[in-house]
């Protein structure tokens, strides 16, 4: 019979091991190995086999166990130690603490998913695993951050497969009771809730639990309440499930419900109110209508004014580099949930339209983009890696017409992995020992691990990862309805001595998960090699409404379920955190092959990297930025051609041929003792050279120093008076009226002529007409540098003209002078912007007057 009703009863301990509660509900278990090995003492085989869950562990431990732990004092002092140290922790100055006053006093970081253990199943890939790391790297740094994200019943789905291969999905129930939580409750005792309006009067009314990961509270709304009517119960069922009006739902009560559940926070905890809003893609975006909202109806200020202190104070990060990859709503759809009797006075429907409409050339104007209105409602953004950046700029090139792709505003910050968290302990233990022993800095101390050292652990975690999995495949077959007869080929599946290659990630059709089946007999040769060997270890999950995904899926099982092979080619189902670290740790060589230019960042290569895996990858994301030619291979990329087809064979023929010819003959050309030593030059040349690089702690440095301290100040220049942020609005007002008057005139410049050398100058004077507007709310500039044979200008520096004369009717003279730093054929142009202390950036409006023609040098070449 089935129960009605599903709960967990949470054991109570007794006194002794009281702090043993305040270790299980702070998340920082997660990457702190002295609190691991403290759960493990309770009771080691349990410990294993929940698959280090505390709150389950303590939940089966026995009441006679938890009895003798309560007697035993070096337990006791132990555990007394532990949770000394996570109160040290929680309360110590760190690296933050150094920053000063302009550093923000509250963060608030918005993502649809946080990956922050298998344990609080809350994600489905690399962008909540990037959003845990974000969070821990603020714990560690001591930043105050807060995290607010949505509570999903169901998680994200469990994968399994049939007989045939076929990906399955299974939705578990995730009971909160049973997960590292705590319901935010009001002082009288009452769970606390938000509420967000719905069309025809409806409320979608949600409650909030908070994960303590470190000392960065998590904020997860939960809809399943009962004031709720059972569709809007369901609101936050799974991640990423549902039609096109469900996933609306979600993202209005991430955004618009997770502001309100900081406001609701912070009046509860005491905590201070966020300066910065940093939104982790276009998901959380609405929050940006709610803050304009509290400022028109709560602060009295109009739209125009209340949208520029929310830009200012606003992040927004984009992760994508396909447009499939946005949501996308039909304007209806957003016009009937944000429009008639769900209207908020202080926000009309019509304007939050304007924020998200596709209203440049090739943009669909049916269409309601969240991208779009996250670039809009932020005054600064920034893509993943380099190449992102690059990808972006011509992505969204349409919101700043006139303006090169390279002055866009969207900066970069490349991603980084949270190390504690993704690094095996026998590394990390490695390279301590190291440091100890070598006066040198933390990555050149690599130098000093001996060389059978640094192999035999990496034999270690290669043979760990090799049981994991023999488990994992067993466990797959069986669920596939193969009987225990059937499978004794898995106890001698893989081998810790071949070379093992890790490739896991999710199966969208650019990460090209089935590129190395182009040449199966070619494959077959090297997973066999009877000298050299390689393994594959594979996993991932296709998006459950995509079915190309789950046939590329099938149709690597189909591969690797041929008796011939099955010993040296694996696919592991259900890809999470657990598997990933398992992969990361215990592979070789890490492979990627996306499609160029599609993968953002990727981070999984970072992790395999800290462990001591060489990276076979094509550049794209970080990899187009990090490799350098010692640190792993580059796989050609055959850019240019139009055919997907001959790209695929000719990317995969480079594939085999660096296997066969580089990657394996230096991982087998072993000496007299049996070390490759080669092979482990190379392993530390990526230790020293990209362990610095990969860490989130550096990521996040550089998002307080490029992104947040810079938004801080911006919103605390338009809140320390409304006065600002009106006079902004009005000026941005006034500009854009305006700008139909302005132009260029005419451009004159005078200087040596042909015979001009490096060093010398030429002075330029240029004819504006600035319409009503004046010369202080603009910016006229020369832009100057080489030029191509179309006589396109290439990276050109910008000189800022001084105005000389007024004339009548709005027209100015502005001189400067052009200096020639370099050689070969130059060029110049002229352009006026608008210009206001509290832009972020000269592209921000959108504006731009060019002269009517381009105009050459009148002097010729300059030589």
């Amino acid at each position: 019979m089935r129960a009605i009703r599903r709960f967990t009863v949470r054991p109570v301990l007794p006194e002794p091991l009281a702090p043993l509660g305040e270790l299980v509900m702070n998340l920082r278990w997660t990457w702190d190995a002295p609190t691991q090995d403290l759960f493990a003492a309770v009771d080691a085989e349990k410990w294993e086999a929940l698959g280090h869950d505390p709150i389950r562990l303590l939940s089966e431990v026995s009441p006679e166990r938890l009895a003798e732990l309560s007697a035993d004092r070096s337990f006791l002092a132990r555990l007394e130690e532990t949770a000394a140290d996570l109160r040290e922790y929680l309360t110590g100055d760190r690296w933050y603490q150094t920053l000063g006053p302009q550093a923000p006093r509250q963060i608030a970081y918005f993502s649809p998913e946080f990956g922050i253990s298998a344990a609080l199943p809350q994600y489905s890939g690399g962008l909540g695993i990037l959003a845990g790391d974000h969070l821990k790297t603020a714990s560690d740094l001591g930043a105050p951050l807060i995290g607010v994200g949505l509570l999903y019943r169901y998680g994200y789905f469990r994968q399994s497969l049939t007989a045939d291969g076929w990906q399955l999905e299974h939705y578990p129930i995730v009971d909160p009771q049973a997960l590292p939580l705590t319901l935010l409750r009001e002082p009288d005792g009452t769970p606390a809730r938000v509420s967000v309006g719905l069309p025809g009067g409806r409320q979608l009314a949600a409650r909030i639990w908070v994960a303590q990961v470190g000392r960065v509270p998590l904020l997860l709304l939960d809809s399943s309440v009962e004031e709720n009517a059972p569709a809007e119960r369901d609101v936050t069922d799974r991640l990423y499930g549902g039609g096109t009006e469900h996933r609306l739902l979600q993202e209005m009560l991430l955004g618009i419900g997770g502001v309100r559940a900081l406001r609701t926070y912070c009046r509860i905890t005491g905590a201070p109110q966020p300066e910065v809003f940093h939104t982790n893609e276009g998901h959380a975006g609405f929050l940006g209508l709610e803050r304009i909202r509290e400022y028109v109806e709560e602060g009295g200020l109009d739209f125009d004014a209340a949208l520029e202190i929310t830009r200012a104070g606003t992040i927004f990060t984009t992760h994508t580099p396909v447009p499939a990859g946005i949501d996308r709503f039909t304007r209806d759809l957003v016009a009937q949930h944000f429009g008639g009797d769900n209207a908020s006075p202080g926000v009309p429907v019509e304007r939050i339209l304007a924020l998200g409409a596709e209203d440049y050339e090739g943009g669909d104007p049916a269409l309601f983009n969240m991208a779009v209105m996250g670039f809009r409602l932020a005054q600064r953004a920034n893509a993943v890696s380099t190449l992102h950046g690059h990808v972006s700029r011509a992505m969204f090139a349409g919101l700043w017409p006139g303006f090169d792709q390279s002055e866009l505003p969207i900066t970069h910050v490349t991603n980084g992995v949270h190390a504690p968290t993704w690094v095996a302990r026998e590394i990390a233990e490695l390279e301590a020992k190291a440091r100890g022993s070598a006066d040198v800095g933390a990555w050149e101390a690599v130098d000093a691990i001996p060389d059978a050292a640094l192999w035999e652990t990496k034999r270690t975690l290669r043979a760990r990862l090799v049981r994991f999995a023999r488990q994992r495949l067993r466990e797959s077959w069986l669920a596939r309805g193969a009987t225990e007869a059937e499978l004794g080929w898995i106890d001698n599946a893989l081998d810790p001595d071949v070379l093992t290659v890790g490739f896991a990630r999710r199966v969208p059709s650019y990460k090209r998960l089935t590129l190395m089946l182009s040449d199966r007999e070619r494959l077959k040769r090297l997973l066999l090699d009877p000298e050299r060997p390689i393994q594959l270890v594979i996993a991932g999950k296709a998006h459950p409404a995509d079915e190309s995904g789950k046939k590329l899926i099938q149709e690597i099982v189909w591969f690797a379920d041929d008796p011939e092979i099955r010993h040296r080619i694996v696919f592991l189902p259900d890809y999470d955190m657990d598997l990933a670290y398992q992969l990361v740790t215990g592979c070789d060589v890490w492979l990627n092959n996306p499609l160029r230019p599609y993968e953002a960042c990727g981070t999984s290569g970072m992790k395999a990297a800290l462990n001591g895996a060489l990276n076979v990858s094509i550049r794209d994301g970080w990899w187009d930025e990090w490799f350098d030619g010692e640190n792993g291979w580059a796989i050609p990329s055959a850019d240019g051609i139009d055919d997907p087809w001959r790209r695929d064979q000719l990317e995969a023929a480079a594939l085999y041929e660096l296997l066969e010819e580089q990657v394996t003959r230096r991982f087998y050309d072993r000496d007299a003792s049996g070390l490759p030593r080669r092979w482990l030059e190379m392993v530390r040349h990526t230790l020293r050279s990209l362990g610095p690089k990969v860490l989130a702690s550096r990521m996040f440095a550089e998002y307080v120093e490029k992104l947040y301290t810079p938004a801080a100040a911006s919103s605390r220049a338009l809140n320390a008076s409304f006065d600002g942020a009106r006079e902004l609005a009005a000026w941005k007002q006034r500009v854009r009226e305006a700008w139909s008057g302005v132009r260029v005139d005419h451009v004159e410049s005078s200087g040596p002529g042909d015979g001009a050398e490096v060093g010398g100058s030429a002075t330029v004077r240029v004819y504006v007409s600035l319409g009503t507007l004046s010369p202080e709310d603009v910016d006229v500039q020369v832009l100057h540098g080489r030029v191509d044979d179309s006589d396109e200008l290439q990276e050109p520096s910008t000189t800022s003209l001084k105005p000389a004369e007024a004339y009548e009717a709005g027209r100015y003279r502005y001189d400067g002078e052009v200096r020639f730093d370099r050689t070969g054929p130059v060029g110049y142009t002229v352009r006026i912007l608008p210009s206001h202390p509290l832009l972020a950036s000269p592209a921000e409006l959108g504006l731009v007057a060019w002269p009517p023609p381009p105009h050459a040098m009148t002097n010729g070449d300059l030589r």
